[in-house]
């Protein structure tokens, strides 16, 4: 099963995703870990990625899912997927992928991004990001204003996935 974590950023992807991945087992990969430095550059002066930047970078993120896949692996990807055009790409040659839409305001986010040390991801892109958002229809919708354990604790049964501890 491929199991994508998405939403705008500071929704809790990665946090989520962690947590997620430790109950079950399973390897949690981190778009934002695969983005490469012209994107980071751009995103960190602020200017927001255009379709042009993204493809080569969802490509990818296809390639390791469907490896992944062909392999019976099991994964988690945390990825921003805003646009339905991004989640097809991603899915393309998948049979088995469930999406997790990580759904939040934008002050609650806007603050945790304001809190955010470190990250080439800046608060003042998150209008843009819930200016391009698509929400999904075929999603798993959780409130994040949930603790990250109360959301992965959730998404397990949800997702009707048995944690490490169960398997045999």
């Amino acid at each position: 099963m491929i199991v994508v974590l998405m939403g705008v950023s500071g929704c809790g992807k990665t946090t989520i995703g962690q947590q997620l991945a430790e109950r079950l087992g399973w390897k949690l990969l981190d778009a934002d870990a695969f983005h490469p430095p012209a994107n980071i550059e751009k995103m960190s002066r602020g200017v927001p990625l255009e379709d042009a930047d993204r493809w080569p970078w969802l490509d990818s993120l296809n390639g390791m899912v469907r490896e992944a896949e062909a392999r019976g692996e099991s994964v988690l990807l945390a990825c921003s997927a805003l646009k339905a055009r991004y989640r097809e790409r991603i899915a393309t040659g998948c049979t088995n992928v469930s999406w997790v839409y990580l759904k939040g305001d934008f002050s609650l986010i806007e603050a945790r991004l304001m809190a955010r040390k470190g990250h080439y991801m800046k608060a003042g892109l998150l209008q843009s990001q819930f200016a391009a958002l698509e929400e999904p229809g075929n999603a798993v919708v959780v409130n994040i204003a949930e603790s990250p354990a109360q959301i992965a604790d959730r998404l397990v049964k949800q997702l009707g996935a048995k944690p490490v501890s169960q398997k045999s």
